[in-house]
């Protein structure tokens, strides 16, 4: 073992040494060139290092060229970047309703109603409006708060419309006011959520009402408050409730707040409309329902109710979605329509009238005249169907970018409204809108999330209808000098 480790050790001396002697025989080469041929073998060495280096160059700032490389913000990142943008556009963001971004004549409509609102469901826009702030009792419109919650609950597992639900004795038709809609609850039946639901979409059943109030909370007083609760959360600063029917009159709102409402309801949860405020009627107790006493019966104690919105099935794209009648508040309607693609929702309150059939023709006459001159009025440009999502930049001479990049997001992605200006409808002026970006090839020497770094404008022929802020979605700190140097540098090629 010692002579083998003795002649490697010799060889190791011997390449070591003939290296060194033919380093030093290519230095004394290159010393024994004439002047012109060091000259030559300098520039081409020169040349060879410029290549590499303008490779190496060209490969990194190519890097800036690819979007891929935009990497997604994580779930905290995300949760920081949105309380930011809303904390910078509140209204545009946070608010139910707003005014229209650009300015319109005020419609002249031959509403009957004391109060009137009418407001554009995709964006809240506020189109039309009639002593909107007015405080009004709902009537039966405050069941769709109890639909709310209930869809909430449910969506939060924390129930399920097929639950069945115990009826309290005070929820049997003979126990409410001889004037109460009713959905002819009893003692013994038995009947689901859903059910229930629909009793109080179709019937509007005050019945039904207490049955699901005692059942969600365990008390009508305990559900009350979570009414309230709920409406504090939304902003409806002036809706109070005092019962879960809305037949007391204690019951305030404004027909502002409702619209607001309705469009919050309808938004969070469609299904309410498809399965239970377009249903056109009800039949109820069917045999399933009735207790043992009485199941001989079969279905032939089913009561048939039409659905109290006078425009379902007569106007065209009517769904929904809410009468309310009180004495106090008179005929009230909260309606919404939609046609292709396009939903609007009204509300009107103090109706005109004597009895129901009056009562009934002012809502058709005031839905359809709010309605109707929507449709011909507006439709809607939805840019999250035609425009990206984000717009990936190269973020230069900054540190810990992250790769690379940084995404210009519009500040806010709600539909525009688009007024009836020039095509032969609403619909062909939504389709001709376009949407002129706004950016910087790149963003120099740091980036500052929520700060504006573009905008996104949306025009009608020469008309601007809305500019949206595009926003960085990150912060990135400013590099040092060398790497300003660098990000100075890969700017060239942009």
């Amino acid at each position: 073992m010692a002579k083998v480790k003795f002649i490697s050790d010799f060889d190791d001396g011997e390449n070591k040494k003939r290296k060194t002697e033919k380093k030093e025989s290519v230095f004394n080469l290159f010393l024994r060139l004439s002047a012109g041929a060091k000259i030559f073998v300098l520039s081409a060495f020169s040349l060879l290092l410029l290549a590499i280096l303008t490779f190496a160059f060209i490969s990194y700032s190519d890097t800036f060229k690819n979007p891929d490389n935009a990497r997604p913000l994580s779930e905290e990142q995300l949760l920081e970047f949105n309380s930011t943008l809303d904390s910078l556009y509140p209204s545009q963001r946070k608010s139910i309703l707003k005014e229209l971004p650009y300015s319109v004549t005020k419609a002249n409509l031959d509403v009957w109603a004391g109060a009137a609102i009418l407001i554009d469901a995709s964006n809240g826009c506020v189109l039309f409006e009639k002593n909107a702030d007015e405080i009004i009792p709902p009537a039966s419109i405050a069941k769709l708060f109890v639909m709310y919650i209930v869809f909430k609950d449910a969506a939060e597992g924390k129930i399920s419309l097929d639950d069945v639900v115990p009826l309290p004795e005070r929820s049997w038709a003979i126990n409410m006011p001889k004037d109460a809609s009713l959905m002819f609850l009893g003692q013994g039946q038995v009947v689901t959520l859903r059910e229930l639901l629909k009793g109080l979409a179709v019937a509007s059943g005050n019945d039904a009402a207490i049955a699901v109030a005692d059942y969600i909370s365990g008390s009508t007083k305990a559900f009350v408050q979570r009414m309230n609760e709920e409406c504090a959360a939304l902003g409806l600063t002036h809706t109070h409730f005092v019962e879960p029917s809305g037949y007391d009159e204690h019951n305030l709102t404004t027909a502002r707040e409702l619209a607001a409402f309705c469009c919050e309801y309808i938004r969070r949860f469609p299904q309410s409309v498809e399965e239970f405020h377009s249903a056109p009627s009800i039949k109820y107790p069917m045999e399933k329902n009735l207790p043992s006493w009485l199941k001989s019966k079969g279905d032939s104690t089913a009561i048939y109710q039409r659905n109290t919105n006078p425009l379902l099935g007569v106007m065209e794209g009517c769904d929904g979605i809410k009468t309310g009648f009180i004495y106090e508040s008179r005929y009230n309607l909260a309606l919404t329509a939609k046609r292709n693609g396009v939903r609007y929702i009204s509300v009107t309150m103090m109706g005109t009238g004597i009895g129901s059939k009056q009562g009934n023709a002012g809502r058709v006459h005031d839905g359809t005249e709010m309605m109707e001159w929507a449709f011909q009025s507006f439709a809607d440009f939805d840019p999250k169907a035609e425009l990206p999502e984000y717009y990936a930049i190269p973020a230069l001479g900054s540190k810990n970018t992250n790769g690379k990049f940084v995404k210009l997001v519009p500040a806010w992605k709600n539909a525009v409204t688009v007024p009836h200006i020039s095509g032969s409808t609403a619909l062909d002026d939504a389709k001709s809108v376009k949407a002129i970006v706004n950016m910087p090839r790149f963003i120099y020497g740091g980036v500052k999330m929520g700060e504006t770094y573009g905008q996104i404008q949306y025009k009608l022929g020469d008309s601007v209808l809305e500019t949206v802020p595009l926003v960085a979605d990150r912060t990135y700190e400013k590099a040092g000098i060398f790497g300003r140097m660098i990000g100075a540098l890969v700017s060239w090629r942009f």
